[in-house]
């Protein structure tokens, strides 16, 4: 089954009937970032970090009661961040959404977080804010969103870059369509130490980060110099990523999905799913087409695109007053 190419967006949009929305907030340095659909959807999880941050991920085994979801939620703010589902689980409530318990609906939104509390902005709120950047970012809910500093990638950063939220898509040569979102604040890298050239180069879709190609030199020195990666301290990176595709699957196939699209974050981050990170990956089915024989290769689609959609994050990423790290965009070389 052969890949046509990116969609017309070159986002997770493109798989049709799914929008997303980003709220942010430049003086925390921080934001949420909603994924949705008109209609609840299949999703399930994979984790591989040692450090999560999650709501309501249990429910997405299979074999769990609640089959489909009404809306995803990722956000900065450690903990705090936790809330920005809250607020999204009350306006989906609102509209008439959620599973049916007796008289009552309660919206399935699971979330996940990413630790952003010092990087800067400020943290001195007296009322947690993540509740209504959660209500913000799903009243902007569109097929067309802002990538780079927005949403939950608003106050992320990498090991040397500003970090960032991103996203991508493939069109397989049958019409399904898979697609990634992430918010890129890793331990890791996502180039080589004093290089501009993305680790994820070899899967670039034209210029999409750049077109600068792989770093010159052998894969040992990119080993060698990733192990730079500072001072790590517990709980205080994280990418958190979504993968969609329109091809029909149940609960365990979208685990499986989930599962190969790590290998993404693992191409484009190094190292990644470390002790420190809480690294995620939900993945979605709308169920719009069968899957055909190409469900063999989704996860492989998938993975590529997720590492597409990590240097699309730092190539998109733009300057705020009092950053910490220095923006991919604005650095010679």
């Amino acid at each position: 089954m052969r890949v046509i190419g990116p969609g017309p967006r070159n986002l997770i949009t493109d798989v049709p009937g799914l929008r997303v929305g980003n709220a942010s907030d430049d003086r925390v340095k921080s934001g949420a970032t909603v994924l949705t659909a008109d209609a609840p959807f299949v999703a399930a999880v994979d984790i591989r970090g040692g450090a999560p941050g999650t709501r309501e991920t249990d429910l997405l085994a299979p074999g769990r009661l609640v089959s489909d979801v009404d809306g995803l939620v990722l956000s900065g703010g450690s903990a705090f961040g936790l809330d920005a589902a809250s607020g999204v689980a009350d306006a989906l409530r609102a509209r008439g959404r959620g599973y049916p318990a007796g008289e009552a609906r309660v919206p399935i939104v699971p979330a996940a977080i990413l630790f952003d509390l010092d990087n800067g902005g400020d943290k001195g709120w007296e009322t947690n804010p993540y509740r209504a950047l959660g209500v913000a970012a799903l009243d902007a809910a569109s097929e067309d969103f802002a990538i780079g500093t927005a949403g939950a990638g608003t106050g992320a950063a990498t090991a040397t870059w500003k970090g960032g939220l991103g996203s991508a898509s493939y069109v397989l040569e049958s019409g399904v369509t898979v697609g990634a979102l992430v918010a890129v604040n890793p331990l890791g890298g996502v180039t080589p130490p004093e290089s501009r050239h993305f680790l994820a180069a070899p899967y670039e879709a034209g210029d999409e980060f750049g077109g600068l190609g792989p770093a010159p030199g052998p894969l040992p020195a990119y080993e060698r110099g990733m192990l730079q990666v500072g001072d790590p301290e517990p709980g205080r990176n994280t990418t958190i990523a979504i993968v969609a595709t329109d091809a029909a699957l149940d609960k365990a196939e979208a685990r499986r999905l989930a599962e190969m699209a790590h290998d993404g974050m693992a191409r484009a981050i190094y190292p990644s799913h470390t002790p420190f990170d809480g690294d995620l990956v939900f993945a979605v089915s709308t169920g719009a087409r069968p899957a055909g024989s190409e469900a063999l290769i989704l996860g492989h689609v998938a993975s590529l695109c997720l590492a597409r959609a990590i240097a699309r994050a730092i190539f998109a990423a733009s300057a705020r007053p009092g950053d910490l790290h220095p923006v991919w965009s604005q650095t010679a070389g």
